[in-house]
């Protein structure tokens, strides 16, 4: 009878088993390799891994730091990282011959007070107006956001196109050394070192706060990615939401991820303030249609690169 028994409740079992089907596998980690230079848009990226947002959503994230935009385009051209805080620019570019690239989120955008991008004059310049800029040298970064932005503010303030004058110094540090000298009238320069710039000796003569259309930037990735792992991508995105929400609410108590990631100079530490992080969206097709034209007229790109293909807001929560 025990013997029975026992046979029966093991029958038992078996079939509650068998109706329940098997075990659910549990869902898949993606491992994300995201290029990171060290700039404030970056803060995001190391708060929601500092707060836990990656694995909370399923999902690891790699940081690989790298020094400089060049270095960065070569590490997704060669797909050893996913994606990238970038601009406009660099996806286009990506995507000339073959949709390689999509940008998924705004990364950071200038708002009211708080510049992306500065047009600055040298202490001995005596500039500090923008019409002071007609003709004269401004350092920036050829065929990149810096160029553009540069042109974009001044041909907003009434500059011709005759009127205004660019000169390759790709290096920032070089750039703020002349600047610094003297040797360069003017230079435009990213945020926070823009500030820097000011607090030896610098002239703020332009910003693009008025003008966030021109100096946001942008997280992407490689389309090959997005199509082979979009739950993956979308949890990073929730991941970089939730930890948005956190700066916004207090960034002072993110100082030590500014200076332990070399985000913020160590002179500025004290006194800078961390701009407002934008709400989730995607750049507009005027802002893609804007920064196209302008590539097309430096020679840069001879074909239209599909907004559509290239802006993808599918990952986003409506």
């Amino acid at each position: 009878m025990k013997n029975f028994q026992s046979f029966f409740i093991i029958a038992i079992a078996v079939l509650i088993a068998t109706a329940c089907g098997p075990a659910a596998a549990p869902a898949e980690t993606v491992t994300l390799k995201i290029a990171v230079m060290p700039i404030i848009d970056t803060l995001p990226l190391y708060v929601a891994q500092g707060e836990g947002f990656f694995a909370e959503h399923n999902v690891e994230v790699e940081l690989i730091p790298v020094a400089s935009a060049p270095e960065r385009v070569q590490l997704v051209a060669s797909g050893q990282v996913d994606g990238s805080i970038n601009e406009t620019l660099s996806v286009m570019l990506f995507n000339q011959e073959a949709i390689q690239m999509q940008a998924v989120r705004y990364a950071l955008r200038p708002a009211e007070g708080y510049g992306h991008f500065f047009i600055l004059a040298s202490g001995s310049s005596g500039i500090t107006v923008p019409e002071g800029l007609k003709g004269v040298e401004i350092g920036v970064s050829q065929g990149t956001i810096i160029e553009y932005v540069t042109e974009r503010l001044l041909t907003a303030e009434g500059l011709s196109a005759d009127e205004i004058v660019t000169i390759p110094v790709p290096k920032i540090p070089d750039r703020m050394a002349l600047l610094a000298s003297g040797e360069l009238s003017a230079a435009t320069l990213p945020d926070p070192l823009g500030a820097l710039a000011v607090q030896s000796g610098a002239t703020i003569v332009l910003d693009d706060s008025n003008h966030p259309e021109y100096g946001f930037s942008i997280y992407s990735f490689r389309k090959e990615v997005i199509d082979a792992h979009p739950e993956a991508v979308m949890n990073f995105l929730l991941a970089i939401d939730e930890a948005i929400t956190l700066i916004n609410a207090d960034p002072t108590q993110y100082t030590t991820i500014l200076s332990d990631n070399n985000i913020v100079p160590s002179p500025l530490l004290e006194a800078y303030k961390v701009p407002p992080f934008p709400a989730a969206g995607v750049p507009t097709e005027a802002e893609w249609l804007d920064a196209l034209e302008w590539a097309k007229g430096k020679g840069m790109l001879n074909v239209d690169v599909s907004y559509k293909d290239s802006v993808n807001p599918s990952l986003l929560l409506p």
